[in-house]
């Protein structure tokens, strides 16, 4: 039985070369027309096995593979694998790792290394930008073994010692790596290959390797299923003159212009036919192709069409596709079995948003790791029953909606400010977490700022010699606040738990302080004491705390100051009533 072409999805951190690496094994240059230079759209392109052994002559000279080429998938972040599902699992049969050599690993890199072990999809590591390593004597389009041995002894040195860095870094997320040509066992390390995704050196390594995988380690899984096609859907897009497309890729099977199929939809599956199949020719890209598409009547895995379908209403990215011959029932069923996302939702928590599937199980994944409680998940844009349901909790810290990549709609707009509801959007799901988390941290601040500012704190101070500045009416005394903080308004009472007057005012030089906090020294006003009398130099006062708010202060946060001063109070006050404050 004949193998069909793996599934290559390239991962990586923003900016590390994953789209330039592809440009330079195609020798196009998508990276240049995306916008900002940065991937927008998730990209296929077929590189046919002549074009690999024109790229790896120098390695591999007349040896041939039964391999008929690779399927690359280029995404614009790795959220976006996760899109890609098929047969329960991951779309790609391989993935590469782009690395920036000078960079290492990223948190966007850790992600992607999480979402492939989730889904023990095996991958290499391609190092890029060795050219940028300082001495680095370049060979354009050289393999790396061969432009490796050419460098001086020190750069050498300097090479090996970044993929010992980045070694131990994929050890600490429990993976063993080591350069690919010093492997022996390459099913236990991940192989890293050094590359120039702008020169091209080591590039001819990068396919090697993962021709060789995928011939000795993928064979079963490669071999070519006759009957009607599967496919997941890439991306949902209205092209002009078109209308409605879909970017498909077919893992399986045969796809026929006029063919009956069945796709996932934010509803129930749609069921349609099939218009035209366009095929972007060999080393082209889908979503950006240099030539124009070739219209064709079929279609065999592996391949990445264009399909234009009589109708297309509500499919959504990284659903499944499959052609329907005689079993309707069987492959709805099967696809609203594959369309299930499954997510562990809780009583009260937030609500989760995502443009596809696959990112919506990544950020809930996510959000699970970060403690974080899902009330509701669901695809597609924040509409306004959304903002609606997430008033529907008592805990303000859930009423919260997460966005992945997706935008508010304008009726949810309109009513968002008289909700008291807070969105997050982001295509970056460890920021989402982070911005939600940062969001928190802010809440319970200020919910803390405002209990405190409802209680009266414990405070204890010392009066200070030669700072008698007014004997009574009221007196006017300098202090050290030992303790705790003082506020206008507050009774002071002495060690013997007597009352000595009422704070008026409190003054640092000219100004008028609202508080003075642990370790200030201040001037107070103090109405119904005398020096002499009720107030004694060098004598220590307390705030005077009403009784029923004890237990209440005891539920915040107070710092070691603060509980040290009110178990003084509560000793003082003691002595009087035994029971006081319990």
């Amino acid at each position: 039985m004949a193998l069909r072409q793996p599934i290559v999805s390239v991962l990586g951190h923003v900016d590390h070369g994953k789209t330039s690496l592809l440009d330079y094994i195609r020798g196009s240059t998508v990276a240049l027309r995306e916008a900002g230079r940065i991937t927008q759209h998730i990209g296929a392109t077929e590189v046919p096995i002549d074009h690999i052994y024109d790229k790896c002559s120098a390695l591999i000279g007349n040896k041939k593979f039964i391999v008929p080429g690779l399927l690359f998938i280029d995404t614009p972040g790795h959220q976006s694998f996760t899109t890609l599902r098929a047969r329960g699992g991951s779309l790609a049969d391989l993935a590469v790792l782009v690395i920036d050599i000078m960079e290492g690993l990223k948190p966007q890199t850790i992600e992607s290394i999480n979402i492939l072990k989730r889904y023990k999809t095996p991958f290499v590591v391609a190092l890029n930008k060795i050219d940028l390593i300082d001495g680095w004597i370049s060979h354009p389009n050289s393999p790396f073994v061969l432009s490796f041995r050419d460098q001086l002894d020190e750069v050498k040195a300097k090479l090996d010692e970044k993929v010992y860095m980045i070694s131990a870094k994929l050890h600490d997320e429990g993976l063993s790596g080591e350069r690919y040509d010093r492997i022996e066992d390459f099913t236990k390390n991940i192989a890293i290959v050094p590359i120039s995704a702008k020169t091209g050196e080591g590039v001819p390594d990068l396919l090697l390797v993962l021709i060789g995988l995928a011939q000795r380690f993928l064979e079963s899984e490669l071999r070519t299923e006759t009957g009607p096609a599967k496919g997941t859907v890439l991306e949902v897009k209205e092209e002009r003159g078109l209308g409605t497309t879909i970017d498909v890729i077919i893992y399986s099977g045969t796809l026929k212009k006029g063919d009956w199929v069945a796709i996932g939809t934010s509803s129930k599956p749609l069921v349609t036919k099939v218009k035209a199949i366009l095929k972007p020719k060999p080393l082209d890209e889908i979503r950006d192709p240099r030539e124009r598409f070739n219209s064709v009547d079929e279609v065999s895995a592996a391949a990445g069409v264009k399909l234009t379908c009589q109708n297309l209403d509500g499919v959504i990215a990284g659903a499944p596709l499959r052609v329907i011959s005689g079993n309707e029932d069987v492959v709805i069923d099967e696809i609203q079995n594959e369309m299930k996302v499954h997510i562990e939702t809780k009583d009260d928590g937030i609500i989760i948003k995502a443009d596809a599937i696959g990112s919506l199980e990544a950020l809930a994944f996510e959000a699970e790791n970060a403690g974080i409680p899902i009330r509701k998940f669901e695809v597609g844009d924040i509409a306004k029953r959304d903002i609606v349901e997430a008033c529907a909790t008592n805990e303000s810290l859930y009423r919260v909606i997460l966005g992945f990549n997706v935008k508010i709609l304008p009726e949810a707009k309109e009513i968002l400010p008289t909700y008291p509801v807070k969105v997050f959007l982001n295509d970056v799901v460890y920021r989402l977490i982070e911005d939600y988390q940062k969001w928190v941290e802010e809440q319970k601040k200020a919910s803390e700022i405002e209990k405190r500012s409802k209680f009266s704190f414990p405070g204890k101070i010392k009066v200070l010699p030669n700072c008698v500045f007014r004997i009574s009416k009221p007196a006017i005394v300098g202090v050290r606040v030992l303790a705790g903080r003082i506020r206008p308004g507050q009774t002071l009472i002495n060690r013997e738990g007597k009352e000595v007057g009422k704070i008026r005012s409190i003054r640092s030089g000219e100004e008028a302080l609202k508080e003075a906090i642990a370790g200030s020294e201040v001037a107070i006003a103090i109405e119904g004491a005398t020096v002499g009398r009720q107030v004694v130099v060098e004598d220590i006062l307390y705030v005077a705390l009403e009784e029923s708010k004890v237990k209440d202060l005891q539920t915040l946060d107070l710092n070691e100051d603060e509980k040290m001063a009110l178990e003084e109070l509560i000793a003082i006050m003691r002595k009087q009533d035994p029971f006081w404050g319990l």
